[in-house]
């Protein structure tokens, strides 16, 4: 009885107290966003962090990142080095200190750093503490110093190993296969794109990633060196690569306003996307912030002023909204704050007032010049505003006309829609299928209880390439909109989407496993991405993954998804074997579908997540985009050649 009473009660002895970086090790996810394969490459990120910070305050100008055979990563600087003194309060290696304890580091000390990504000393400590080993080796003053750790304890006191002419600091680690449980292998590509990132927001600096893991046609490792003479204005050409742009150059401003130092480049092409990437001391800060806001606003009333005074708005029967200057628009925001405010713990938002007219007034001053200096450019620029506002105005009455289409109102849910008896959203889920034979089956073979359909007409537009009022007037489109109960516009943004009517908290692509399939796909992803971005972002989007082959002997019979599971299970079943290959979803039965690809105990999903906004953004622009010849080059890279017997 006593015992049970002793369960109950909340004591002193109910509180502990984690000694060392325990709580990092109990709680991953706080400090580093997930233990799936963001966090892997979160670790690299942050020690990355560190060499880009000394670079920042002028100590360091090359920066190696290696993949090893083991998929351990080795990160080298030719910076200033970690110091290695004797820290007087804890008694140890200044070194130590840095990577044991949490809080630590230079960054609070603003004689030692004007500015820097890490300000809040979880960095590199962090890495440590989720890596089985680690070594770090410092070359300092003439001597090169190292020691080791395992899961963030030191295993011997930093010691000397001898004399050196170079200087700079060499970390590396392996994560730890019992925080990362879902995979430990990192990506070349996640890597690249990030240094290549890092290398065009800060110029001047070489940074070279190299694959231990893999060879060349020549032998030799797979590498690149990124480095970048001019800085973001080679960055808006890289991003704007596969876009035509309507001016002769990029417009681009460097400088500090208000003690901030602020770079911006933008240019205008001929797509209808908005494109702003906005960075704070090197984060991709993709919610924005006060810098984005400054952006905006600099940028709406330089161009809205000029506009005004060259008399071409005369005509226009309607007034011109802040959006109309943005259509067409790639920009890159880039600050460097000393103290800067995020909300929130994931550092995507700034929240520094004094930012927003520190960016406000650089971007004002860049275009006034430009404006003055390219009459020509400016004449197209407020053409391509006018023309943006015209189709605004016509979107905006195909957007009225599906968001008039509630569930209530007359036009009710899409006819196609097979809905589920479930209310609850969080329980329920929407397929959303390709074609009307696969639709079927799914119909048949789904638990009605909290799965529903939707068919889906063959392809759908392309929304890459279309107007936005062309957009909201595509009958699938409608669909979909209506179907999901989502709107466009929020107390905060008119442009932002709804989710509060969400009916689905799953959504679920489910497309055949050919070619075709994966093209659909695309599309449908292609239009989540430009037009529900948030759906993504709160990871509401799946995709199914049905099976490529059935392999039967006798009465035996698996299902593979790939070629290497079937010959796997062909050798089990002991050779001579009958496969079905199924090429679309129409040619399994109800109960097929439902075993493989829809019953929650035994199907694959695969959560469609935006790593890198920036890379996203280029990609999809170049796979659904006009320019042929880099979707070719991605295509030759990425694709597995078929044998096909002709």
């Amino acid at each position: 009885m006593s015992e049970d009473i002793n369960k109950n009660q909340y004591s002193a002895d109910s509180i502990q107290a984690l000694e060392g970086m325990e709580h990092v090790r109990m709680r991953p996810s706080m400090y580093i966003g997930d233990v799936g394969v963001r966090g892997l490459h979160h670790l690299v990120y942050e020690v990355i962090d560190n060499s880009i910070d000394e670079a920042l305050a002028g100590h360091c100008d090359k920066i190696t990142v290696t993949i090893n055979e083991d998929n351990s990563i080795t990160t080298e600087d030719n910076g200033r080095g970690i110091p290695v003194g004797l820290h007087k309060k804890e008694g140890v290696s200044a070194l130590e200190v840095v990577m044991t304890k949490i809080g630590a580091g230079g960054k609070f000390d603003k004689d030692s750093y004007k500015v820097s990504g890490g300000l809040h000393g979880v960095g590199v400590s962090c890495v440590n503490a989720l890596s089985s080993n680690l070594k770090a080796t410092v070359h300092r003053d003439g001597k090169v110093w190292e020691q080791e750790y395992e899961r963030g304890k030191a295993m011997y006191p930093v010691k000397p190993t001898g004399t050196t002419d170079k200087r700079g600091t060499i970390v590396t680690f392996k994560p730890d296969p019992q925080i990362f449980t879902q995979t430990l292998e990192y990506n070349y590509e996640t890597l690249s794109s990030r240094m290549r990132e890092l290398s065009f927001l800060n110029k001047g600096i070489t940074v070279i990633i190299t694959d231990k893991r893999e060879k060349d046609d020549k032998g030799e490792f797979v590498s690149e060196t990124f480095y970048s003479e001019v800085g973001l204005p080679e960055f808006i050409k890289y991003l704007d690569e596969t876009r035509e742009p309507i001016m002769k150059s990029v417009i681009a401003f460097e400088g500090e306003k208000n003690g901030i130092p602020v770079e911006v480049a933008m240019i205008y092409n001929t797509s209808y996307a908005e494109n702003l990437h906005s960075y704070v001391n090197n984060i991709n800060t993709h919610e924005g912030g006060t810098h984005l806001t400054g952006f905006r606003r600099g940028l709406t009333h330089t161009l809205k002023k000029y506009a005004d005074e060259s008399g071409m708005l005369d005509k226009l029967k309607f007034d011109i909204a802040g959006d109309d200057f943005r259509e067409g628009l790639t920009a890159i925001i880039s600050v460097k704050v000393a103290e800067p405010q995020f909300e929130g713990q994931t550092k995507t938002k700034l929240g520094n007032r004094e930012v927003s007219s520190s960016v406000s007034q650089a971007v004002s001053e860049m275009l006034t010049d430009y404006l003055e200096e390219h009459p020509e450019d400016a004449k197209i620029i407020v053409q391509k505003v006018i023309l943006a506002a015209q189709a605004r105005h016509a979107a905006q009455k195909a957007r009225e006309m599906v968001q008039r289409k509630t569930v209530m109102s007359i036009g009710g849910l899409p006819g196609k829609l097979s809905d589920c008896s479930e209310q609850d959203p969080a329980k329920c889920e929407v397929f959303l299928v390709e074609g009307d034979s696969a639709g079927g089956t799914a119909k048949q073979g789904r638990d009605r209880a909290f799965q529903a359909i939707l068919p889906l007409r063959g392809k759908i537009l392309n929304v890459e390439k279309a107007m936005q009022h062309k957009v909201f007037e595509n009958e699938e489109i409608k669909n979909i909109f209506t179907a999901l109960g989502v709107t466009i516009g929020t107390e905060d943004d008119s442009k932002a989407l709804n989710l509060s009517k969400l009916r689905y908290h799953k959504i679920v692509i489910m497309c055949d496993a050919d070619i075709d399939g994966s093209h659909i796909a695309t599309l449908i992803l292609t239009f989540f991405f430009r037009y529900m971005k948030e759906l993504i972002e709160s990871g509401h989007v799946y995709i199914a993954t049905p099976p490529l082959y059935l392999v039967k002997k006798g009465l035996k019979k698996q299902y593979a998804w790939n070629d290497q599971e079937r010959d796997t299970i062909a050798e089990q079943f002991g050779g001579s074997v009958n496969v079905q290959r199924y090429k679309g979803l129409g040619e399994m039965n109800a109960s097929q579908l439902w075993d493989t690809t829809m019953n929650p105990d035994f199907r694959t999903l695969r959560q469609v997540q935006i790593d890198n906004g920036t890379e996203a953004d280029r990609i999809f622009s170049m796979l659904m985009g006009d320019d042929v010849p880099p979707r070719r080059e991605f295509i030759e890279k990425n694709a597995i050649y078929a044998n096909i017997d002709a």
